[in-house]
């Protein structure tokens, strides 16, 4: 099994593309290893030493390294072990009945419009980077958009600038309600 790493916008993330498959029906983020208990692949990164959050795209794993922890060059290759061994037994990727969808069947007409627009155009984009971009909240009578970012986005110090001027942007665009987009934390 060969296992690529890229860099991302953020430098205390890297994107670890194992080649197949990782989470393609949810993005799941886990920022403490008592949430990665839900998940043996999580689990087993939060025991290496420095590993501070843990993110899996579609075919992706994104690791989120301390501040003040190891340098990548001392944790990549402990990374890449357990990615490689966690996918060469086989175990699922997350225990049964640990990931939990929700769907909101009564959004208005714009926040609809809104959340395809995020599903079509910009959560793509920004999964290139090892993140991702989820729909919080709008505000009708403001016009206000309240975003929420995930993975390599989290903390990116690149991550307001992203949100101003290319997420607002599009929105504002093609979602003319839309007059403000904001980062939730």
């Amino acid at each position: 099994m060969f296992i690529q790493t890229e860099p991302t916008p953020n430098p205390n993330v890297l994107k670890f593309l194992p080649g197949r498959d990782v989470s393609p029906l949810a993005v799941l983020d886990y920022r403490t290893i008592d949430e990665a208990t839900a998940s043996p692949l999580a689990e087993a990164l939060f025991e290496l030493e420095g590993v501070d959050g843990v993110f899996f795209g579609a075919d992706y794993v994104s690791v989120t390294r301390r501040e003040r922890g190891p340098d990548w060059s001392e944790m990549k290759a402990p990374i890449l072990g357990v990615i490689m061994d966690h996918f060469v037994s086989g175990r699922p990727l997350t225990l049964a009945g640990s990931v939990t969808e929700t769907h909101a069947e009564d959004d208005s007409e714009i926040v609809a419009e809104i959340k395809a627009l995020l599903d079509s155009r910009i959560r793509p984009a920004v999964a290139q980077d090892g993140g991702d971009i989820l729909f919080d909240s709008f505000d009708e009578a403001t016009g206000v958009l309240s975003l929420r970012m995930r993975g390599a986005c989290s903390g990116c110090p690149s991550s307001s600038a992203t949100l101003k001027a290319g997420v607002e942007q599009m929105m504002r665009h093609y979602v003319p309600e839309v007059t403000r987009v904001e980062q939730t934390l």
